[in-house]
């Protein structure tokens, strides 16, 4: 199943829907489905995973709506944590001449960076070096800490596309050092268009993953490049803090980024930045 959120474009309320997007394009909308929950994270906190897939599964074949009709937001917003893995690629870590981790390395991106899977992406004044990052996300369905990573698998909601805008100045070589600022400012981790369930997503380490910017490739990998693989991540972060539904983890981007091209090659505003990972989706956002 393919859940996203969803305003319709006639509401003036701008009421955020959740929804199940069909293979057609057609939007379900499932808040007859969940009545009291304000927000798929609020579903999710109050059913937990299996509970919420049943229940929109009773309703998957209500009347579709035309996508035309809505504007699809991002499907988690407000998350408690956004963790990142750095350097987590093989071929990225051969790209930027750095060692393959003997152990994930997590930073963390803010709940304010979350934008919608066509929002546009703030350029802000304070950086000249804002580069792409194309990644596959997890999204957490169920409390956990301590998590085995031989059952990792059963805390997963799903899969989504994430693309970890980066301000590469902020990241190396200002704030001391620390990736935060660079990496957390306002609208820089779009997200979508949909969380796929984990039964259309059979193995996570098998899927393509790429990144456009203006229709020219420039990432270009599979999730089996991967060093410390979904399952293995999920559960070395649980082992710091306690995992809540809704919260997202970006696995790690592949080889092909701006900054370590021969000359670095950095976004600019107009710029169409198209992020995608096979059996999941694609995310395109403008640099404004």
């Amino acid at each position: 199943m393919r859940f996203i959120q969803f305003r319709l474009l006639n509401d003036l309320t701008k009421a955020t829907r959740i929804g199940l997007q069909k293979t057609n394009g057609g939007i379900v909308d499932l808040n007859k489905a969940f009545p009291s929950s304000s927000s798929l994270k609020d579903a999710l906190t109050k059913l937990g995973p299996k509970a919420l897939v049943e229940r929109a599964r009773q309703y998957s074949s209500s009347e579709e709506k035309d996508n035309s009709h809505c504007e699809i937001m991002a499907p988690i917003t407000s998350p408690s944590k956004v963790a990142c893995v750095g350097l987590n690629y093989r071929d990225h870590c051969e790209e930027t001449g750095k060692p393959v981790p003997p152990e994930p390395i997590f930073f963390s991106k803010f709940p304010s960076c979350i934008t919608g899977p066509f929002d546009d992406i703030p350029y802000p004044e304070v950086t000249k070096e804002l580069d792409w990052e194309a990644e596959l996300a997890v999204v957490i369905g169920k409390r956990g800490k301590n998590i085995d990573a031989t059952s990792a698998q059963d805390y997963i909601f799903g899969f989504t596309v994430a693309h970890d805008v980066t301000a590469r100045d902020w990241q190396f070589t200002r704030n001391g050092g620390q990736w935060l600022l660079g990496k957390a400012m306002d609208g820089f981790c779009p997200i979508g268009p949909s969380i796929v369930t984990p039964d259309e997503i059979p193995d996570p380490h098998k899927l393509a993953i790429s990144c456009r910017v203006n229709g020219q490739v420039k990432q270009n990998s599979t999730t089996a490049q991967l060093v410390h693989g979904v399952y293995d991540c999920i559960a070395w972060l649980s082992k710091f803090c306690t995992l809540q539904p809704g919260d997202i983890i970006l696995t790690g981007t592949p080889p092909g980024v701006g900054a370590f091209a021969k000359p670095p090659l950095f976004l600019k505003k107009g710029d169409v930045v198209e992020c995608e990972v096979e059996k999941i989706g694609i995310i395109r956002n403008q640099v404004v």
